[in-house]
Order: C-alpha cells, then structure tokens, then sequence
C-alpha cells in the first residue's frame, strides 16, 4: 500500500490530466487523497495478515476517496482481502484466486466488463498473467490501459462522450496499471 501511494504520489498530475479529457479532473487527486490517508491508518494500525492489510486500506478508501474511485477500488481490496483470509502467508497463484474475486466484485458493482474502457481492461489481463509471474501481471495491465486508447467507453463518465471518449487513455485503467505496477516492485 505504501508503494501504491508513492506511485499514486508520482503520477496524480498525469491521472489527472487524463481524467481532464474525458471524466471530471479529479481522479488523481482523489487518488492521491486516498492512498494518503491508507498510508495514515497502516501506520497507526496494521493488521498482521496480508488479507487484514487490504481489508483495512479498502475500507479507508471507501471512507475517503469520492467518486466512483473509492467504491471500487474499496471493493477491490476489501473482496482480495477477505477472499485472502487469515493466512499469515500467500503464494503468488493464491494471491492471483483471491485478486481475481476482488476482480469479479468490482465488475459486478461497476457493472463492467473487458471492452468497456475502464479499470477492468487493465486489471482483468493482469490477474490472467499472475499466475505466471508479478512481472508478467505488471506488463500485462500496463498493455491492458494502453489499449484503452481506441476503445469507446460504455461505462462511467466517459461513456457520456460517446465517440469523443476514443482516443484518449482509460484514467482507471492506468491507475489499476499502477496498482499491479507497485505489488510487483514490492515482491521483486
């Protein structure tokens, strides 16, 4: 979680400026907000399971973070980490199960699938290839928001402009990429 924040840290003018062009300017920010105040409350309280560190940081971002930004990625977390459990310690093909269902909660909630311009389209490829390494994963959700350019959105605030949304990169997307980016900088 700390290394998502400083990515988020790092990169919220750019999320920012994506979110410009097709939401409402404040994806980074939000984001930024968030992940600063999951920072906050891992340093006050920090559950000895992997499953309670997520489960806590989902919670935190829900309470925080306005926007579609912090339901869902909230859901995320908390899904990954209760689908985690107690355990002390977690392979990466566990880790890949229960990130999956923490996946499934966020499609379900957004009502999204692959295609449709969001954060999906970078977490979904990234769950498929962590079964086979971090690496792998973080290469795999970068390619997934990158391919978000030619798409028309058809979920969100983007869907709203129609055509004009194609073109532009997915802010979501590129901030799931993020995500995925840091858990594996941290597990290399």
């Amino acid at each position: 979680m700390y290394a998502m924040a400083a990515a988020v840290d790092r990169e919220a003018g750019r999320l920012t400026d994506l979110d410009s062009a097709i939401g409402d300017a404040d994806h980074g920010s939000n984001l930024q907000r968030g992940f600063a105040a999951v920072s906050a409350v891992l340093e006050k309280e920090t559950p000895d399971t992997p499953g309670g560190v997520l489960t806590l940081a989902g919670r935190q971002l829900i309470s925080t973070v306005g926007g579609a930004s912090g339901p869902l990625y909230g859901t995320l977390l908390r899904r990954t980490g209760k689908e985690l459990g107690d355990a002390g310690a977690v392979s990466r093909q566990e880790l890949a199960s229960a990130l999956g269902t923490g996946v499934g909660a966020v499609a379900q909630l957004g009502g999204a699938q692959a295609g449709d311009k969001t954060m999906l389209d970078a977490l979904l490829p990234a769950v498929d290839a962590l079964g086979s390494s971090f690496h792998a994963a973080r290469e795999a959700a970068g390619a997934g928001a990158l391919a978000t350019v030619p798409l028309q959105a058809r979920k969100g605030r983007a869907s709203y402009l129609g055509e004009r949304s194609i073109g532009h990169q997915d802010p979501g997307a590129t901030s799931a990429a993020l995500l995925i980016g840091a858990l594996a900088e941290v597990a290399a």
